[in-house]
């Protein structure tokens, strides 16, 4: 469920049925025509982060998946309204033994971040501010577009985290607030929504460098190897 944003706000997230979405395995696109953006998704472990991103990469949910050691890349690739805009999502693992070598490879150039809590762990949400001021620490700035999702809400019955307080918090930092569930097929177009309304809010901004897409795709070798080395 997305929660409306007050009348005035500059941060859209109202998309009609018309709106196009195209997954990038339907259809061929030349690199040259598409616009890349950088997203990272971050949180603390076991919210949900990489399922979210598997929703909308894939169309479904990942049954079972293992801890993210450093960081996930997945992408896909977007016809809005005749652009091809390809977004870059970066899931980064919520554990500080994962991702202390790579921290400053995915805050890097970064176009928008998603900060993920799990409905029915009140710790999450309570460590939203604290991954907001990571990225402050990061020098990612204020123009940045972000959002605050609240995720699992298909477990009603061990709801920790009022959406009324979710609101509260995401209106302070002036935050756009979804709340849905990666593993409910229902939620599935709301879940698009959440990168939808990133996605069109960086139409209007300067693509990524190629530069900064070969960075990238160093990074996911780099993750693969010390996956492969890892004693944890």
């Amino acid at each position: 469920m997305a929660i409306e944003n007050k009348p005035g706000d500059e941060f859209d997230t109202v998309f009609s049925q018309n709106d196009s979405l195209e997954l990038s395995s339907h259809r061929d696109y030349e690199p040259a025509q598409a616009r890349i953006f950088k997203l990272i998704v971050i949180g603390d472990s076991n919210v949900g982060k990489t399922c979210l991103t598997y929703r909308f990469c894939g169309g479904t949910f990942l049954k079972n998946p293992e801890a993210t050691i450093g960081v996930d890349f997945r992408e896909r690739t977007l016809d809005l309204d005749g652009e091809i805009i390809k977004l870059q999502i970066w899931d980064t693992a919520g554990q500080e033994r994962f991702r202390k070598s790579m921290v400053e490879h995915y805050y890097r150039s970064v176009h928008a971040v998603i900060f993920v809590y799990d409905v029915t762990s009140l710790s999450s949400f309570e460590s939203i501010p604290e991954w907001i001021e990571e990225c402050r620490r990061h020098s990612v700035g204020p123009m940045v577009p972000r959002i605050m999702v609240g995720n699992k809400c298909d477990l009603r019955d061990r709801r920790e985290v009022p959406t009324s307080a979710a609101q509260r918090l995401a209106d302070s930092y002036s935050f756009p607030l979804f709340e849905t569930s990666a593993k409910d097929p229902a939620e599935r177009d709301n879940v698009d929504a959440i990168f939808l309304t990133l996605a069109y809010r960086l139409k209007s901004h300067k693509p990524m460098r190629l530069k900064q897409l070969s960075e990238s795709r160093q990074l996911w070798d780099q993750r693969e190897r010390e996956a492969g080395t890892c004693e944890c």
